[in-house]
């Protein structure tokens, strides 16, 4: 489902098309990952959400090439007969010969083709094409890695696919085969040794040696450049794996990676820097309405509101309308994702909190998939208890209804004293016994299997947040994805980010970081880091990141507890802002979409494409590096009012009195203040494809050279 942003309130000038002169009729594309029509990790919304603006730019010449699962096949593809004459002979001959090759179309927006090739069935080939790639490449492969084993069948498969595709094809093609992850990586190396007729790119969405490195708590940033790279792929164990992923880097034409701060990595582990960086994007849906997004979020909040109610049932000790929701979400890898620093700064919040006498509420969320055998008993009955009490209050107003109809239908007013008689506090006492609790409310919603190994649990023990009474910030940990079917928390991802107030990804090691691009595509705060791809991008683009609500911890510069007193800050300040402030930062952040959406990010892989196709075909496709210009790109500055932090309020920005937070009907003038901030957009730089007079160095300084790229026919080039 595409995630929604308002269309009256973007900051941006708006995104001029390119307006190419590039011929993709006799160019295919193929885009070949594990995570095709296969839900694995992040990969998978990346090419998902790729996929429509991708297939109206290749039209019938894309196609997806994954694993045949069938458990995701019969939900999400349609399969049907190739429309490609070519593609039709290369599967019927591959299947002729002892393949399982499917072909569809994913049931996503775009609907793209997909040819799906069913790894398992080849599984005989595999000892045979393990030799093979050890006599080509001094690669061995334990027989023990499945995964390793999987990604061998799938190379050879997809590297037999594009050979006989070319083979097939009655015209020489120009063929584009974008390869995701060392699991795709190995087709890539096969198809550079056998010297197909293939443009080849490889981009890797985080190094495999970085994620272990990292997960073993190593100084991973201030040693990166002195890591013996061998010798720690082979301590892990992963040494094939590692091989793998570096041949590919090494073979492609052209190397991509999601983030400057993974492009730094890969060139010190991977020792290939690459060509260009090629930031993750959504797909944004526009609203007509500027306050679509607000109701939406008071609609998400109030069925929080809903589960907070019987999570803390008998301990509902404070105004769930001074209560801020905060979340984590992710992979669970401790470290890795921050969840460590961010418990840490929870318990340095709740001190600052109650030395105050604040009388804001801090639930912080962990939503964070670990081991669990079933749902816990206590937390079950919370909402148990909630609903009886809905049950009760519903009962009792609909006698206390009765009884004021006939009163009134009489002619007469209700003697109150005779409104609820003894019958209505029996069954209200009752209700109220039914709310007593002898023990806190509980950290966890699960039954954990190894609760006391667990990482947050442990933590939380020891910085002795349990849910107290005087304790101004609770915690519960969600050891499962949400889905809107739970009969605990009937919310769905995006349902439940809406309702929250500030989305925390304090992450040590984060390629990319969807989990806050999404959160400000749907109009939400969020604490990303200067390690995470997503929190360079957006130091890049934006002057003042804090002030539209993306706020930037650092990590690389800073110790732990110095970022952690920092993080603490970021948090200690939110909760300080009134409901207008938080309203105003709101439409501040959901204003930044436009920088997340495909169709300004796309740009990114199409120029990644057409350097591919200039080297692969350097007789036919001509490549141009440009020099940078202002005419594109964008550069977020200071709001025109002042950030709706209190330390940083002045008679600028929208006055804060004791009466406001109670003044429902107050209206705040978001067209005026959009105005106000699309005045001061900056354009200080080129991207890809604008300026198509300039050429490499037009100063003679090449330092000064943006990846930009423009390809048009050699034959074109020369008449001009």
């Amino acid at each position: 489902m595409p995630l929604a942003r308002s269309l009256s309130v973007t900051s941006l000038s708006g995104l001029e098309e390119w307006d190419e002169e590039f011929d993709l009729e006799d160019a295919v594309l193929f885009e070949i990952a594990w995570e095709v029509a296969n839900k694995v990790g992040g990969i998978y919304t990346v090419i998902q959400t790729k996929a429509r603006l991708t297939s109206e730019e290749w039209g019938e010449n894309y196609f997806l090439v994954g694993p045949y699962v069938e458990s995701n096949v019969r939900t999400q593809v349609e399969l049907i007969e190739p429309t490609n004459p070519a593609l039709k002979r290369t599967i019927d001959k591959m299947n002729s010969s002892g393949c399982k090759v499917y072909f569809g179309r994913w049931l996503i927006e775009g609907s793209p083709y997909v040819v799906l090739i069913d790894v398992g069935f080849t599984a005989w080939s595999l000892d045979t094409w393990k030799s093979e790639l050890w006599e080509l490449c001094d690669i061995g492969v334990p027989w023990f890695d499945r995964e390793a084993n999987d990604a061998v069948l799938f190379g050879f498969l997809t590297a037999w696919l594009l050979g006989e595709y070319a083979a097939q094809s009655e015209e020489p093609p120009h063929i584009v085969a974008h390869f995701h992850e060392w699991l795709a990586g190995l087709g890539l190396v096969l198809c550079r040794h056998r010297q197909l007729p293939v443009a080849t790119i490889f981009t890797t969405h985080a190094t495999l040696l970085g994620r272990y490195l990292c997960a073993g708590n190593v100084d991973f940033y201030n040693k990166l450049a002195n890591f013996n790279v061998d010798k720690e792929a082979g301590d892990r164990q992963i040494y094939h794996r590692y091989c793998l992923e570096r041949a590919a880097a090494h073979c492609a034409h052209v190397f991509t990676t999601v983030s400057q701060i993974t492009a730094i990595e890969a060139e010190h582990l991977l020792k290939r820097k690459p060509d260009i960086v090629t930031p993750n994007g959504l797909n944004v849906k526009k609203f007509s309405a500027v306050h679509e997004f607000q109701n939406l979020h008071a609609q998400s909040k109030n069925r929080i509101q809903e589960f907070v109610r019987g999570h803390f049932y008998g301990h509902l000790d404070f105004n769930l309308d001074k209560c801020l929701f905060l979340f984590i979400a992710g992979r669970y890898e401790f470290s890795n994702k921050g969840a460590d620093i961010f418990l840490e700064a929870l318990a340095r919040l709740n001190y600052l909190l109650r030395v105050n006498h604040s009388d804001v509420t801090v639930i912080a969320f962990f939503i964070m998939p670990a081991r669990t055998n079933n749902f816990n008993v206590e937390t079950l009955k919370g909402q148990a208890v909630r609903k009886q009490l809905w049950d009760t209050a519903q009962t009792v107003k609909e006698r206390f209804g009765k009884k004021l109809y006939e009163s009134l239908l009489v002619g007469q007013l209700p003697d109150v004293s005779k409104m609820l008689d003894k019958e209505d506090f029996t069954i209200m006492k009752r209700a109220i016994f039914a709310t007593q609790r002898q023990c806190q409310p509980p950290i966890c919603t699960h039954n954990m299997l190894e609760d006391s190994s667990d990482p947050i649990l442990n933590c939380v023990r020891r910085i002795g947040l349990f849910n107290s009474s005087a304790d101004r910030v609770k915690i519960i940990f969600h050891p499962e994805f949400l889905s809107s079917t739970s009969p605990l928390l009937p919310m769905d991802y995006e349902e439940f980010v809406r309702g929250c107030h500030l989305g925390v990804f304090p992450s040590y090691y984060e390629p990319w970081g969807y989990t806050p691009a999404e959160c400000t595509v749907m109009g939400i705060p969020s604490i990303s880091t200067n390690l995470s791809g997503f929190g360079c991008f957006m130091e890049e683009h934006i002057a003042d990141p804090s002030a539209y609500g993306i706020y930037i911890l650092d990590r690389r510069f800073r110790g732990v507890d110095e970022s952690c007193n920092q993080l603490t800050s970021f948090l200690f300040q939110f909760c300080k802002q009134s409901r207008r402030q938080r309203i105003i930062q709101r439409n501040r952040t959901e204003r930044l979409s436009d920088l997340l959406d495909w169709r300004y990010l796309g740009r990114y892989y199409i120029s990644a494409r057409h350097m591919a196709l200039a080297k692969a075909f350097p007789d036919t496709y001509y490549y141009e590096l440009n020099e940078p210009t202002s005419t594109s790109g964008f550069r977020y500055p200071r709001p025109a009012s002042v950030p709706p932090s209190p330390s940083l309020s002045r008679h600028s920005s929208p006055h804060h009195s004791e009466a406001e937070d109670n003044d429902e009907e107050e209206r705040y003038d978001e067209d005026l203040e959009a105005e106000k901030d699309r005045v001061n957009i900056r354009q200080p730089y080129a991207l890809p494809f604008k300026n198509k007079s300039a050429v490499y160095g037009a100063n003679g300084n090449s330092d000064s050279v943006t990846m930009s790229s423009q390809l048009v026919r050699t034959s074109e080039f020369l008449r001009i």
